[in-house]
Parts: C-alpha cells; sequence; structure tokens
C-alpha cells in the first residue's frame, strides 16, 4: 500500500469528493485508510451510568485506498507515487513532481 498514517490524501471519488484530509490509520489488509473529517458517521450513544445524558458522536469510517490520492506536497495536487532507489534505499516518490515523499 503506497499511503501511510500522516500522509495528505484528497477524496477523488465518493460522496466527499474533493475533501482534503490527513491520514489517521491505514488497514492494508482490507486496502482501506480512516481519513480525518471524511465518510463521517453519526453514533448514537446510551447513557451508561444514572444521571449522565445521551449523546450523538461524529464517528469517522473507512474510506477505500482506491477512492483517494496522495497530495503532492510541491504541487499542492493530486498525484501518483512511485518507488525509486535512492542510495540503496527504497524511497517513494511523487510522479507529478519527482519529489521524495517522507517515509
Amino acid at each position: 500500500m503506497k499511503i501511510r498514517k500522516g500522509d495528505k490524501v484528497i477524496v477523488i471519488a465518493g460522496k466527499d469528493k474533493g475533501l482534503v484530509g490527513k491520514v489517521l490509520h491505514a488497514y492494508p489488509k482490507i486496502e482501506s485508510l480512516i481519513v480525518e473529517g471524511v465518510n463521517m458517521k453519526k453514533r448514537h450513544r446510551r447513557p451508561t451510568k444514572s444521571g449522565q445524558h445521551g449523546q450523538i458522536i461524529d464517528k469517522a469510517n473507512p474510506i477505500h485506498i482506491s477512492n483517494v490520492q496522495l497530495v503532492d506536497p510541491k504541487e499542492n495536487k493530486p498525484t501518483r507515487v512511485r518507488y525509486e532507489y535512492k542510495k540503496g534505499k527504497k524511497v517513494r516518490v511523487a510522479v507529478k513532481s519527482k519529489t521524495e515523499l517522507a517515509s
């Protein structure tokens, strides 16, 4: 999976198309990500103790990796990612601007 935790991504498909956010969690086995502020669902919580109030919580749900693209740090536009070997190390590189991405 070429997108990792902490990357800045843009949603390219779905109801949240166009939103930009930071990846909070990555799930490689199911090819999904949790992106901050994207795919939010309402969760109704019951009061657990007497005297406590019920509440509605916004929760970020996973989004499939095919619906997001990495944001190029140089141009601030969506880009693909490729791997290159530099000084014997495998590094991620943005395709559009050819800048090295932080690992």
